[in-house]
């Protein structure tokens, strides 16, 4: 276990790459995941909590596509083309596959400077399900992107949503909005906090999933 997040669609796409690669590919082990399995992997944005494990996938699958975004540093693009891997950067809302696709680029403040961030939508029978990394740009605001584009209802919103450093009546406002946005079910982690897990779960009640390592939710 570590502060890292990864999430698993499917068999073969991996969002994000956790911390470290050993935390990584033990757990794929653990799981029965294999990395010569994967076809496509999505990097959220180029911090080390969600890129960490990238490069021990890659030294087993170098044939995996990565996409990434134009403003990821120059250093985490270097690093990837240096195994010879295809890296895919689109910065608009695009469809990587049927019935998957990314928000494409959303900004956000950080630091002294700026971070880009995408996160990834599946189509499901029931709504969309929406996967975020860390959520810096806003997870409102990607969720209204999402909106926007596909015009549909959003089932499931899972991953962190970087509200560890909100207070309590922002969080109840955000709460309230996700409602408002017509999301049925939330599975929140990483960097969500857990006075905001707290939050969601006291008013999803039984559509809160809880999530951590090893966690599988169908859909």
């Amino acid at each position: 276990v570590s502060w890292g997040f990864s999430c698993l669609v499917g068999k073969d796409l991996l969002f994000d790459t956790d911390e470290d690669e050993t935390t990584l590919l033990f757990n794929m082990k653990t799981l029965g995941i294999s990395p010569q399995d994967l076809t496509t992997i999505v990097i959220s944005h180029d911090h080390y909590d969600h890129t960490g494990g990238l490069l021990g996938v890659l030294k087993q699958n170098p044939r995996v596509k990565v996409y990434g975004l134009s403003n990821f540093s120059t250093s985490f693009k270097e690093k990837v083309r240096n195994f010879g891997v295809k890296l895919v950067e689109k910065d608009e809302f695009n469809q990587i596959a049927p019935g998957i696709y990314l928000t494409g680029e959303l900004m956000a403040s950080f630091g002294r400077g700026s971070l880009p961030e995408q996160s990834l939508i599946v189509k499901t029978d029931p709504g969309l399900v929406v996967i975020t990394g860390c959520s810096h740009p806003g997870i409102v605001r990607i969720l209204e992107k999402v909106k926007n584009n596909l015009k549909e209802p959003i089932y499931l919103v899972l991953g962190g949503f970087h509200l560890m450093e909100k207070a309590e009546g922002m969080i109840e406002i955000i709460v309230k909005e996700f409602h408002e946005l017509g999301v049925k079910k939330v599975a929140p982690a990483h960097c969500t906090g857990e006075e905001a897990i707290g939050l969601f779960r006291e008013e999803y009640k039984e559509d809160f999933l809880p999530v951590g390592v090893g966690k599988i939710i169908e859909v």
